[in-house]
């Protein structure tokens, strides 16, 4: 029997999935939750095999209750991710956080049904969308390699002057890669930089 959590912030799209796997042979739906926040406690509680998981969500990101999840000691249920979001960022972002599976909402109910089996069975769950994400950078920003060398050292806590001495380069040039991987990211700061580029799989 796979034992599943649906987490979703609106209650006919919940009642609506629960409707659907609650009859089909093999699934039990142990609890719901209208957010991450909530999802994540009732895991502790329900010990779910499979959390349906929304994205976008009225109490915050999906993505964040993914990577709570995933910080687990005990055991981690696998995670499928039902959405209507399919950008790479979206995808990208869900399944660095620990995602096991992506689906959309637009998936028939039988597909539905198919995939939490084949989830909870260890194979992966991936929409055409979700694929081409994972295989390409698509219209995200893509950083030159030595951009991308430059970010992974602000990663590691490295100073510009440390970075410039690990590099061979000078510490204005350092400054420059940075002010470039700013632009292309859409961001100010070096915080924000390395996590919008850790989302997007640049780095």
């Amino acid at each position: 029997m796979v034992r599943v959590l649906v987490v979703d912030d609106h209650p006919v799209v919940r009642d609506g999935l629960i409707g659907v796997l609650g009859a089909a042979d093999g699934i039990e739906v142990v609890g719901e939750a209208a957010g991450g926040h909530e999802a994540v406690d009732l895991v502790g509680q329900r010990d779910p095999d499979v959390v349906l998981m929304d994205l976008r969500m009225a109490d915050g990101s999906g993505v964040e209750a993914i990577r709570r999840l995933r910080e687990r000691d005990r055991r981690r249920p696998r995670v499928l991710v039902l959405t209507t979001y399919d950008t790479d960022r979206d995808i990208r972002g869900a399944m660095q956080a620990g995602a096991d599976g992506y689906l959309l909402k637009d998936v028939r109910s039988a597909d539905l049904v198919r995939a939490v089996r084949d989830l909870a069975d260890g194979r992966p769950v991936l929409v055409p969308a979700a694929l081409a994400a994972l295989t390409r950078r698509g219209t995200d920003p893509v950083l030159s390699d030595r951009e991308a060398g430059v970010l992974r050292l602000v990663a590691d806590g490295l100073t510009n002057r440390a970075i410039a001495t690990r590099l061979g380069i000078g510490e204005a040039t350092v400054k420059t890669h940075l002010l470039h991987v700013y632009t292309k990211l859409e961001v100010t700061d070096r915080a924000s930089a390395v996590r919008r580029a850790w989302e997007q799989g640049l780095v």
